[in-house]
């Protein structure tokens, strides 16, 4: 499932792309036939990313709601191009267009449920209006383990499990941690983390972790560029990673530099 970053980087992209222009909106896979007619014509005025989601904002006040879950993607497609028979969406432009493929969410809100939807997500360490102390407070008054808590989209939003791998790496806790156990300036620890990798990647296009100073990241493979996610071994100190199953995901973790609780 994309994690945050890629999100914010369709929201960013997009909206240069549209913003301002009025749109033709269809749906050549049909199951979205009445909300396309709906837009169809109208003018997009700006793409809102918060977590995983996106918010389409048209003029009149109506709000697109994308959630692309597990194997929802965007295509990029050329003007008056043949459509794609799976596309849930199409959104052209007088330039550019794009295909929705396999969303999990796909409907017309209003502002009202926008506003029902974010209220039950965690703050989200891409957005301006962040509020840290509210994902603190989930934590610290929780028994549960910070490998969970962190894929908890009402507790943090946006945060995915290579985000997750790494971020606790770079904070030293291992996912088995239990909420409770984690101090303010713990906390404070991972959340810079997390912003800076997920500021990093909205900007790369991927999430890459190990940085070797004077290295140009752009050449650092994917496979190279995390210190534990899908790693056989610490890219720190070499320690053999440890996995194991935790809140439906695959966690990663170096015994070493993530001492587990004892």
């Amino acid at each position: 499932m994309p994690e945050g970053h890629l999100i914010h980087r369709y929201a960013r992209d997009q909206e240069q792309t549209f913003a301002g222009a009025l749109l033709r909106v269809s749906s050549p896979q049909k199951r979205f036939l009445e909300g396309a007619r709906h837009l169809d014509g109208s003018r997009l005025e700006r793409v809102e990313a918060y977590g995983k989601h996106l918010f389409y904002w048209w003029e009149g006040k109506e709000v697109l709601h994308v959630h692309l879950g597990p194997q929802g993607t965007f295509l990029p497609v050329r003007p008056g191009a043949p459509p794609l028979a799976q596309a849930r969406l199409r959104i052209s432009g007088p330039d550019a267009g794009i295909d929705l493929v396999a969303p999990t969410v796909c409907e017309l809100l209003g502002p009202e449920g926008r506003d029902r939807i974010v209220a039950r997500l965690g703050p989200d360490p891409l957005r301006d209006d962040a509020n840290p102390d509210a994902a603190f407070a989930a934590i610290a008054g929780s028994s549960r383990m910070i490998g969970a808590l962190v894929l908890d989209q009402a507790v943090l939003a946006g945060v995915g499990n290579v985000l997750r791998a790494e971020g606790l790496f770079l904070t030293g806790l291992h996912p088995t941690v239990r909420g409770t156990s984690v101090s303010r300036d713990v906390f404070d620890s991972l959340w810079s983390h997390l912003t800076l990798m997920m500021r990093r990647a909205v900007a790369e296009g991927r999430i890459i972790t190990v940085r070797p100073p004077g290295v140009d990241v752009r050449t650092i493979p994917e496979s190279e560029g995390r210190y534990v996610y899908k790693q056989e071994r610490c890219r720190r100190c070499g320690t053999p990673v440890q996995t194991g199953e935790l809140a439906g995901r695959t966690a990663y973790a170096c015994p070493r530099d993530q001492p587990p609780p004892s």
